[in-house]
């Protein structure tokens, strides 16, 4: 793994020649060795393609390649950072979530109406989230930004798991979503998101929640 959890705002990266890491523009905040910083277009390995229908929402989000061999710390607006590990599977996580990622990690964009239907629009309509989530698939690691700190929640067939839409970080495993809520129509009208409505997630795999509200 190329991230080490420094404290709880900053993490410690190790870059290798011939291997690549992927940081938000602006996160680096020092680093030792011979490591060269340069702006990405084409958002990871996903490639042009992958990063084109989040631009046209406006969802994309600058990223920077680091080369060479040294270390990098990095940190962003002082936000909580949690080190996520893949295994072959598949993280889904809101892009401006992301501080940095290994580039042995394939990038790519899912459409979010792709897992719930006309609910997944709802959803980035109703709660500010975006319409495309980003996806990391491979064997790495991944630093994730939250507010106040990220906590993991299992995901069971037996037990599927209610979060507040603006306190969702990312998930992975075999995991679906849909936005539910509580209140009918009549009741919703004339107020703001909060707890009205609930992203559900359902099957087998795990959930990264942040202790917070909050947006990045």
């Amino acid at each position: 793994m190329s991230f080490r959890e420094i404290n709880s705002k900053m993490v410690e990266a190790t870059v290798q020649p011939g291997r690549r890491l992927y940081s938000q523009r602006g996160a680096m905040l020092a680093y030792k060795g011979d490591v060269s910083f340069t702006p990405n277009l084409q958002g990871g390995q996903g490639g042009l393609m992958s990063m084109l229908g989040r631009r046209v929402a406006g969802e994309a989000t600058p990223l920077m390649t680091v080369e060479g061999s040294g270390t990098v710390y990095f940190g962003h607006g002082g936000h909580h950072v949690h080190v996520i590990g893949l295994s072959g599977d598949t993280l889904y996580v809101e892009a401006d979530r992301l501080l940095a990622f290994e580039g042995t990690l394939q990038q790519g964009t899912m459409f979010m109406g792709s897992q719930g239907g006309v609910m997944g629009l709802v959803r980035g309509q109703v709660t500010g989230q975006g319409l495309f989530t980003t996806t990391l698939q491979g064997h790495g690691s991944v630093a994730v930004m939250a507010h106040g700190g990220v906590f993991e929640i299992p995901v069971t067939p037996q037990r599927p798991v209610h979060v507040d839409p603006q306190a969702y970080v990312a998930h992975h495993g075999d995991v679906r979503n849909k936005l539910s809520t509580a209140l009918g129509w009549r009741d919703m009208v004339g107020r703001g998101s909060g707890e009205a409505f609930q992203l559900e997630l359902s099957g087998s795999g795990t959930v990264y929640v942040q202790a917070s509200e909050e947006k990045l």
